[in-house]
């Protein structure tokens, strides 16, 4: 999954616990995939790294305080992957390259075709595509294409995910 917009609102380059706000009905949506047995692992583009924003050591803080709060929750946060190149610097990592799942893949056993990729930007999307992975949710009113599903919140697709249970 993504960050940015999905675990957090994104009020643009995040790097301060303070600053960092957890989305509505997240640690609920995180959970029914945690319970189905899924591996939560998070793909993110840190553009800031690299526009000189923040550091990697600001974003590593940021991330462990962030897993820590779902393990405050039962949740296991498997890993946070990040890409901290700018856009015009042409890397593999930065989504939608599919560099970040290649770097999951030498770390665990994931079967992409039955993954599930949430997002809320069409880079997150075409991730999905370009990776074969199976499922791809896009969240939030952007008019995202090739998505799998849309719901317009986290909220909403917890709603869906509780009535059709067995999706996952």
């Amino acid at each position: 999954m993504d960050r940015d917009g999905i675990i957090n609102i994104d009020y643009s380059y995040t790097y301060k616990i303070d600053e960092f706000k957890f989305v509505p009905y997240i640690f609920e949506l995180v959970n029914i995939f945690a319970l189905a047995g899924y591996k939560i692992i998070v793909v993110t583009n840190q553009s800031g790294i690299g526009r000189g924003y923040y550091t990697e050591d600001d974003f590593d803080i940021l991330s462990e305080w962030m897993v820590g709060e779902f393990a405050k929750k039962d949740i296991t946060i498997s890993k946070v992957l990040h890409c901290p190149h700018l856009p015009l610097d042409n890397c593999n990592c930065r989504k939608p390259n599919i560099g970040m799942i290649e770097q999951a893949l030498t770390i665990f056993d994931i079967d992409l075709g039955s993954s599930w990729m949430i997002g809320d930007k069409q880079s997150d999307i075409d991730l999905a595509r370009n990776a074969s992975i199976g499922t791809s949710i896009a969240i939030g009113d952007d008019n995202i294409k090739n998505a799998s599903l849309s719901f317009d919140t986290i909220e909403k697709m917890v709603q869906y995910l509780q009535l059709n249970k067995g999706i996952l």
